[in-house]
This record gives C-alpha cells, sequence and structure tokens, in this order.
C-alpha cells in the first residue's frame, strides 16, 4: 500500500469554509484504478493555523503515481488555485510505502 498525504495550514477562522471546498468537491476518485480510500482529518489548533490533512491509501505507488497523472486528477484539482487564500503557505505533500499493517 501507499499512503499520499497533503498537510494544508489553514487560517484561523477559515476553518468551515477549507472544510466546505474539500466536503463538496467532487474528487474524481471512485473508479480509479488502484485507489482505495481518502480521509480528511483535522489536526490541532496552533497559533495562527489549524493543521488540516488529506490522506489517501492506494494498492500501491505506482497506482498513486498513474492518478496524478490522470484527466481525473486535473479535473479534481483544477480550481485547488482558488482555495489559498484559506491557509498558509502551499499544501506539503508527504508520501508512505507501508511497511507493516496491524488489523
Amino acid at each position: 500500500m501507499f499512503i499520499a498525504m497533503n498537510r494544508f495550514k489553514v487560517l484561523l477562522g477559515a476553518e468551515a469554509a477549507f472544510e466546505e471546498v474539500w466536503t463538496s468537491r467532487d474528487t474524481h476518485l471512485p473508479g480509479v484504478p488502484g485507489f482505495v480510500s481518502f480521509h480528511l482529518l483535522r489536526g490541532p489548533v496552533r497559533e495562527d493555523h489549524v493543521l488540516y490533512s488529506s490522506h489517501t491509501i492506494w494498492r500501491d505507488k505506482t497506482a498513486f503515481e498513474a492518478w496524478t497523472n490522470s484527466e481525473a486528477f486535473r479535473q479534481a484539482h483544477r480550481s485547488a488555485g482558488g482555495n489559498k487564500p484559506l491557509y498558509l503557505g502551499h499544501p506539503e505533500f508527504e508520501g508512505f510505502e507501508v511497511i507493516q499493517t496491524v488489523g
């Protein structure tokens, strides 16, 4: 498995707008080969932001990379630049290959 995460530092007071952007969008993920699941995570509140993360699980890294080069990916991210006023800086991507799963 491969886990793809993006961290967002959302400005205080912009949490509801940020969550609405994510929960109301068309993800284009269902049906993408290798897609397993998606989670939007709200983390700790800091002095000037709230930490959020998008957390996507893929069959493997190859499936994730194929998604990033697909038309579905372009469609899902076509308006992402318009949301910059909601967060500090750029999202930070982190990709992880799963070594162990206990279930």
